[in-house]
């Protein structure tokens, strides 16, 4: 018997991996975030299967639900949205788990991030404009943020940004990070990425409260970088016809001659 957190992706029914899509349907028992997951990747569970919204139960609830599955020999499938690796609670879960003894597996998703990407149709590390994307949040009462991991400090690099959780005090974003991007560093909120209702606002930093119009909802993403809709930046050397690379050798003496691994 194995619980296999299963990353269900950003919200699109479409956006999981065949292994979670599968996992999903070879297991009896489903514990799935219902404030997040949508509904539509339950059609995958096997006809029968016990599937349990996680949504209004605490730690303890769920990891006894997961307990009496284990006593009964039943494989569990355990659905987050977006992927596992961040923000996801897996990792408490994880070490209830481990002193349990009931082993589990891990199998990831789509982050939200990136579905925030290919909606804006960005490449959030651009050469020569920023080359490193953080994944961050402001402080909230589930989670507080280190005293070194501030939008400051982050700011500071030039990097791309990826601000979570965090729309509900977009001015307090806007006035950390206006100082180390400048007023006309471009912004794009991205609300509900790959749903059905996904909405979209770009601006800049010194445009965008303005832009939202005190929209704030819940489940959006700010993106904040000079690589966000940039058309001024230089091409890549991996493409470059003079570039010598394994695959495709160039010269009359190439680091990687043909033949050679």
């Amino acid at each position: 018997m194995t619980v296999h957190f299963i990353g269900a992706g950003p919200g699109a029914a479409d956006l999981i991996t065949l292994r979670g899509r599968d996992l999903i349907a070879s297991c009896p028992v489903c514990l799935y975030a219902g404030s997040l997951v949508p509904e539509e990747i339950l059609s995958h569970c096997p006809e029968g299967a016990r599937i349990v919204n996680t949504a209004p139960m605490s730690l303890d609830e769920i990891i006894d639900e997961i307990a009496a599955a284990h006593a009964q020999g039943h494989d569990i499938a355990r659905l987050h949205s977006g992927d596992l690796s961040v923000w996801s609670a897996m990792g408490e879960q994880l070490r209830r788990l481990r002193a349990l003894d009931i082993p589990y597996a891990v199998t990831p998703g789509v982050p939200s991030f990136a579905a925030a990407s290919a909606a804006l149709g960005a490449e959030l590390t651009l050469p020569g404009v920023a080359q490193s994307l953080i994944l961050t949040r402001t402080s909230g009462r589930a989670s507080t943020m280190p005293d070194g991991e501030t939008l400051a400090n982050f700011g500071r690099t030039g990097a791309t940004l990826a601000v979570h959780l965090s729309v509900h005090v977009l001015e307090r974003v806007v006035e950390d990070l206006t100082p180390h991007y400048g007023a006309h560093c471009p912004v794009a909120i991205v609300w509900r990425a790959s749903w059905p209702d996904q909405k979209i606002i770009k601006a800049t930093l010194g445009t965008i409260i303005d832009a939202t119009q005190g929209e704030r909802g819940r489940t959006a993403l700010i993106m904040v970088g000079h690589a966000i809709g940039a058309e001024e930046f230089d091409e890549s050397c991996l493409y470059a016809g003079d570039y010598d690379r394994r695959y495709r050798p160039v010269g009359t003496e190439p680091r990687f001659p043909e033949g050679t691994e």
